[in-house]
C-alpha cells in the first residue's frame, strides 16, 4: 500500500494539540507525527512522564481529560500513540536530540532509532 502523504493541515493540528497539552500543564517529553507501517498510517506519537504511572487505558483517558478544556473533542483529535518515556524509541530520540535547542520541524526518514524503524516523521517536541 502507498504511504499517505502528511499534509499541512495535519502538521498544524498536531502543533495545536501539542500546544494545548502544554497549556494544560502536561509536560511533553516527545511529540511527533510518525508514519507507522504496522498501521499503514500516520500517528501522533506522545510521551510524557505523567502517562508512565498509568495503564494504557488510563493514559488515554488522562490525555482526553487534558484535551477537553482546550476544545479538542475526539472528532478533532488525530490518531495518537502513547509510548512510555522508558520505551527504547523515546529514549533514543531524547539521547539523539539532547543538545538540540529547537527540534520543531525536523524531519526524520529511513532510519532506525531505538527499537523502531522511522519511515517518515515530523518532530514537534523532544525534551
Amino acid at each position: 500500500m502507498d504511504k499517505a502523504a502528511m499534509v499541512s493541515l495535519d502538521v498544524h493540528r498536531g502543533m495545536e494539540l501539542a500546544d494545548a497539552l502544554e497549556r494544560a500543564k502536561l509536560k511533553i517529553g516527545v511529540a511527533l507525527w510518525m508514519y507507522l507501517s504496522e498501521y499503514e498510517d500516520w500517528r501522533l506519537v506522545l510521551s510524557a512522564r505523567q502517562f508512565d504511572s498509568l495503564n494504557l487505558r488510563d493514559a488515554y483517558r488522562l490525555l482526553h481529560d487534558f484535551l477537553d478544556p482546550a476544545r479538542f473533542p475526539p472528532e478533532r483529535t488525530p490518531p495518537i500513540l502513547i509510548l512510555p518515556m522508558t520505551n527504547p524509541f523515546i529514549k533514543g530520540l531524547r539521547r539523539r536530540f539532547a543538545k538540540t535547542k529547537d527540534v520543531e520541524g525536523i524531519r526524520l526518514s529511513s532510519e532506525t532509532i531505538g527499537n523502531r524503524f522511522v519511515e517518515d516523521a515530523y518532530i514537534y517536541r523532544i525534551s
